[in-house]
């Protein structure tokens, strides 16, 4: 896409999003390529606290010369929000200094929990009950306060439904976002995953998110086990119907900032920059056919 396309692009975003255009995943393994000159289709970058925070040395200072330059935003791992546990005040806290150290506003987390006794190897499910939308609430509103800023909730990826189902997945979501009443990270590929796995239409799901906690979205690869179960690894390209997917969502939601994940399997930035310019060529295509900007 060319750079007089690109600013179209962002020039019509509503600058209540807590970015802009198209972004990528910071791996520690891309930081080489990105020290003498950042691409220009990269407009956001985004990364998991837990995984910069305590960085020393070289790699520190790499990162430090990537955040002085361009916009971030953070996705957790080690919240835990839903964990039978009581809520990791001290990690809240090095969180928190670490977005004021890098001027980060904006931070997201998995509505999912990943700890008991001791950290586990997966995000688990939360039972879809009253008693849950209480309890992760509780917490979300306990961590924004330590934060000092909003929080966002990920729609998370599962495989099987926690004891005790009250409510649907939807509900539940729904329910927490309003009583913790913090914002959406609106993850595209999870939507479609669970869709395949538990059975449930994917456009429905859609609609149902409130366009007004929306900061940006999330689009990524994943494994097909079997026809009817999908592993989101993040290892992979974005396949068809996910693409197809971010395209309704811009038409549900209007113009959303987007980020491409990338964990496992990451090829050369080159390759990945492919992606991320389809990203772009999705929001100009949303653009010619729309008037709406997103992020009310």
């Amino acid at each position: 896409m060319s750079n007089n396309s690109a600013n179209m692009v962002y020039n019509n975003i509503s600058t209540t999003c807590p970015v802009r255009g198209a972004g990528l995943g910071l791996r520690r393994v891309m930081l080489d390529s990105l020290q003498n000159q950042i691409p220009d289709t990269i407009n956001f970058f985004e990364v998991a606290p837990e995984n910069w925070m305590t960085l020393g040395g070289k790699h520190a200072r790499q990162f430090r010369a990537v955040t002085e330059r361009h916009p971030f935003v953070t996705h957790g791992l080690s919240l835990s929000i839903g964990s039978p546990t009581p809520l990791d005040i001290e990690l809240v806290k090095n969180i928190r200094d670490f977005l004021n150290t890098h001027g980060i506003q904006y931070y997201s987390e998995h509505l999912t929990y990943c700890s008991d006794d001791g950290h586990l190897y997966d995000l688990m499910p939360i039972p879809f009950t009253e008693k849950a939308v209480d309890y992760v609430a509780q917490r979300i509103l306990q961590a924004q306060e330590i934060l000092g800023r909003r929080i966002a909730m990920e729609n998370a990826s599962y495989y099987t439904h926690a004891p005790g189902k009250e409510m649907e997945e939807i509900d539940f979501i729904l329910a927490v976002l309003e009583k913790a009443d913090c914002g959406l990270l609106l993850d595209i590929n999870n939507i479609y995953v669970n869709s395949i796995n538990h059975g449930y239409d994917a456009q429905t799901f859609l609609n149902a998110m409130p366009a007004d906690r929306v900061g940006y979205f999330h689009i990524a690869g994943h494994y097909n086990e079997a026809d009817d179960l999908i592993i989101d690894s993040h290892g992979a390209d974005v396949i068809d119907p996910v693409w197809e997917l971010l395209d309704k969502a811009y038409n549900r939601f209007g113009l959303v900032p987007t980020l491409l994940e990338r964990d496992f399997n990451i090829p050369p930035l080159e390759v990945l920059l492919t992606e991320v310019d389809r990203i772009h060529a999705a929001q100009e295509q949303h653009l010619q056919n729309n008037t709406s900007a997103g992020c009310m």
